[in-house]
């Protein structure tokens, strides 16, 4: 595997959700820069060394409300 991707959203409660496609791995943080720490974490104990990916993608979404008047 190359490469993982990752799709961030803001949490309800504050701080970052990520959530991984294709795998089994959900993490979270309270500011972005804890949150890709926690990612990295998460990743090295879910995979194998040999298994790793070379690239950790982040996707982040953000949800913005414009009022229509």
């Amino acid at each position: 595997m190359n490469e993982i991707i990752f799709l961030v959203e803001e949490d309800i409660e504050g701080g970052y959700i990520a959530k991984a496609l294709g795998e089994s791995i959900i993490t979270q943080g309270e500011t972005l820069e804890e949150l890709k720490k926690n990612i990295k974490d998460a990743v090295n104990c879910h995979f194998e060394e040999e298994q790793k990916p070379k690239i950790i993608r982040l996707h982040i979404v953000k949800e913005e409300v414009l009022p229509n008047v």
